[in-house]
């Protein structure tokens, strides 16, 4: 389960840590659709495979530039069986993708530092990364890209926006952005850079700790837990847990953050298209449960974000300041296969601990606050600044 990198994938939606078992090989002569009611005609049929060479070997031969190669027409066709699924979370990586997508979920990729989305059938950031090129050339979370060097992205599938956006050190590439309140788009050109993340940062603001976590990926509950052991011996009086432009990440990993703060219970639930339910119950010490929490969000907040924001929200553990989070709320297993490939693909929706849905609705925050355009510009944090005062009229 994870939110797409414009550096490489993770993006959007947070990562099974479970994975998925892969089928034995089969060979396929025909078959039979199933499930036909309110389908075109030709979807009700039986399965001729033969069709599927007649196209392979149209493409192979009467192709103007020549030659084709085989594989590149075979891993099309492993690409094109899940993009057919329509889901934007739902995708094929081939060997060189599906490394690069684990280089990032280590938490280290080459990019320009942001994260993709499928928002309103259009391509937007989700949130740029701290201190990465993205960040510094002013991108913003809810800025929609229209065009990438120029190409359009209408109905563009996520991954392949990645794909272009990605690309080596040093190299340039121009993102055409609107942003709501602009009356017309504004070209970014930028260099990309290798990309770094550190997930956990935290710090005391006088007697309070302020704790930020960027993505939920592989060294997250290692930080974490160090940052909790650290900021417990400075005994503050609250803590704010800064969630804002943080795509999500592994699915485990949230409900680890999640039980600092909530004692063997239940942090969220995957329901399948048939209604079967699984509870991810929290299996931590529940050290931060007694201490006065604020935890802020935005739209950039998704996936994993959402869970742990809606997990502490059903309890009245926190207190939510802030905007409505993405609402990226479906689950991913990432299936590897042999050859390196893997696929990515959407398994189960997400519902908070009281059975909220999360996905396409988001969380909405206790208390509601923007931080606009003029506030960035100079440098003022009115959610923060919201965050400490709920944090101090509570402790007195």
């Amino acid at each position: 389960m994870v939110v797409l990198v414009l550096g490489g994938f993770l993006g959007g939606m947070a990562l099974g840590a479970r994975q998925g078992r892969l089928g034995a090989e089969k060979e396929f002569y025909g078959g039979e659709l199933k499930n036909i009611e309110n389908i075109p005609e030709y979807l009700s049929k039986d399965i001729n495979f033969n069709l599927f060479w007649d196209v392979w070997n149209v493409a192979k031969n009467d192709y103007v530039h020549q030659p084709v190669r085989d594989t590149e027409l075979f891993y099309g066709a492993l690409a094109g069986i899940i993009s057919s699924l329509g889901d934007p979370y739902s995708v094929f990586f081939d060997p060189e993708t599906a490394a690069d997508f684990k280089q990032e979920l280590e938490g280290t990729f080459s990019g320009i530092g942001a994260e993709l989305g499928i928002k309103k059938n259009q391509l937007t950031i989700i949130a740029p990364l701290p201190d990465t090129p993205a960040e510094r050339a002013g991108l913003k979370a809810g800025d929609q890209i229209l065009a990438i060097d120029g190409r359009d992205t209408t109905d563009m599938a996520l991954d392949y926006a990645v794909s272009i956006i990605r690309g080596e050190k040093g190299t340039d590439v121009t993102l055409s952005v609107w942003r709501e309140g602009w009356d017309k788009m504004k070209d970014f050109k930028i260099t990309r850079d290798k990309i770094e993340v550190a997930s956990v940062k935290w710090e005391m603001k006088k007697d309070i700790a302020y704790i930020e976590i960027n993505h939920f990926n592989e060294d997250t509950s290692r930080r974490f837990n160090q940052a909790v052991m650290d900021l417990l011996a400075k005994t503050p009086k609250g803590i704010i847990l800064d969630l804002r432009n943080n795509p999500g990440g592994f699915l485990n990993t949230a409900v680890e953050i999640a039980g600092e703060w909530i004692l063997n219970d239940v942090v969220v639930i995957e329901q399948k298209d048939d209604g079967k339910k699984n509870e991810e119950r929290s299996e931590g010490l529940a050290r931060l449960q007694n201490l006065k929490t604020v935890v802020l969000v935005n739209q950039g907040s998704a996936s994993a974000s959402e869970i742990v924001a809606g997990a502490l929200q059903d309890y009245g553990k926190a207190t939510l300041v802030g905007e409505k989070t993405f609402g990226k709320g479906s689950v991913q297993n990432l299936e590897p296969l042999p050859d390196g490939s893997a696929v990515k693909i959407t398994v189960a929706e997400w519902l908070t601990p009281k059975g909220r849905l999360i996905d396409k609705e988001g969380i909405v925050p206790d208390i509601e606050i923007s931080l606009t355009e003029e506030d960035y510009n100079a440098d003022r944090d009115p959610q923060l600044d919201k965050a400490i005062e709920i944090i101090n009229d509570q402790s007195q």
